[in-house]
């Protein structure tokens, strides 16, 4: 399997803190509290990356798998685990999250940052399979760049802001080119109850979005 991420993966988190100011840090573990993780709750995390979030998850108790296609992510986030919480276990997996076939085994699903890695048609597919992988009335989490809203000068902004990080990933590790998608929309098309969202500003300004749905039982 080719690592897309070989070149850009080690300095992912740096260059994540340096463009957003640590908000998508903060957009990624914003549904993840004491109210919607509880001890033993199954929780898998699609495109886990250096993998706070998930360090996070199994520090409230979860069972926490992690899964990316890419050895460098997951090299990143083993050094991360053994730094920041050694004591704890978290499974890993290192496989194409389409050849994830555990379906309906999970409390959670959490996609932070990584639907926005495809194209529109193939980013569809992947949280279709994602909602599969929770039980009857699981939780899934998608935390990503906001739809742009608000005034012309605030939606030209929100735009320019994505295009320029889009660009370097397309860049550096081949991602797909493309607009902000609107994942509220896509995630209620698919049956999910959208139950909550939770804004993060950069110049006071809606950037970045954590979107909790609910699968219907």
């Amino acid at each position: 399997m080719r690592d897309k991420y070989k070149y850009i993966g080690p300095v992912y988190d740096f260059l994540s803190n340096l463009y957003s100011g640590k908000n998508i840090h903060r957009c990624k573990t914003a549904m993840l509290d004491v109210e919607t993780v509880r001890p033993g709750d199954r929780i898998l995390f699609a495109g886990v990356g250096h993998g706070r979030d998930a360090i996070r998850a199994a520090e409230l108790g979860a069972d926490v798998t992690v899964v990316d296609l890419s050895e460098t992510m997951l090299r990143k986030f083993a050094e991360a685990q053994e730094k920041e919480a050694p004591h704890l276990t978290i499974r890993r997996i290192h496989s194409d999250i389409m050849k994830v076939d555990e379906f309906e085994q999970y409390d959670m699903v959490v996609a932070n940052f990584f639907l926005n890695v495809f194209d529109e048609d193939m980013m569809v597919r992947v949280l279709e399979h994602l909602i599969r992988l929770g039980k009857a009335d699981a939780r899934v989490v998608v935390g990503d760049f906001s739809y742009p809203t608000g005034n012309l000068l605030s939606r030209m902004f929100k735009k320019l802001y994505w295009y320029m990080a889009v660009f370097i990933f397309w860049l550096f590790a081949n991602n797909a080119f493309h607009k902000i998608y609107n994942y509220p929309e896509h995630m209620q098309r698919l049956g999910l109850q959208v139950t909550d969202k939770k804004h993060f500003k950069l110049l006071n300004m809606n950037c970045y979005w954590s979107i909790l749905g609910r699968k219907q039982a």
